[in-house]
């Protein structure tokens, strides 16, 4: 071979190891970006899951939260009408108590009873519930409203409730008026 030959020969063997090269690198870099794409789309996959996670947790949250505030607005709802019903029943109450010392009303004291009790039963059906106080009870200002104090009449009800002035009443767990009592000094 002659020089000319050799040369050529070394130069196509450049070539092809340099074609070979590159591709080997291609193929490398390739890979790489395969890697990489596969990598981005697991990110991508994760932070949909995230997303979707966050977003179902918030919805869950949502209706909660709604659910709840359609509870006390029916809930306040009936506070509202039960508060401007409780007048009325304390009249009712206080002409049954005049009632009862006339003899000569029976009559009339049998059917503002009957009216009273149904209106009471009504109310009771709604979640209206007496707070039960009565005189001798120790005195409690989360529960009861102190209206005056006055001497205690003996020494075991001094700190005590002497007197009840206007019954109190609850709507489910919330109280909605207090009982007014005299407490004794």
């Amino acid at each position: 071979m002659s020089k000319k030959n050799k040369k050529e020969a070394n130069i196509e063997e450049d070539v092809k190891t340099a074609s070979t090269q590159a591709e080997t690198a291609t193929e490398q870099a390739e890979t790489k970006e395969e890697l990489s794409v596969e990598e981005q789309l697991k990110n991508e996959v994760q932070q949909e899951k995230d997303k979707f996670l966050r977003l179902f947790a918030e919805f869950e949250n949502y209706k909660k939260r709604t659910s709840r505030e359609r509870i006390e607005l029916f809930q306040t709802a009936n506070k509202d009408v039960m508060v401007s019903l409780l007048p009325v029943l304390d009249d009712f109450e206080r002409a049954l108590l005049h009632i009862e010392d006339d003899k000569e009303a029976e009559e009339l004291r049998k059917g503002v009873l009957l009216i009273y009790n149904k209106l009471l039963q009504t109310l009771q059906q709604k979640g209206l519930a007496k707070i039960e106080v009565d005189k001798g009870d120790v005195f409690d200002a989360d529960h009861h409203e102190a209206v005056t104090q006055i001497p205690a009449p003996s020494d075991d009800l001094k700190g005590k409730i002497v007197d009840v002035i206007e019954k109190g009443y609850k709507l489910g767990e919330t109280v909605i008026r207090f009982p007014k009592v005299v407490i004794g000094q």
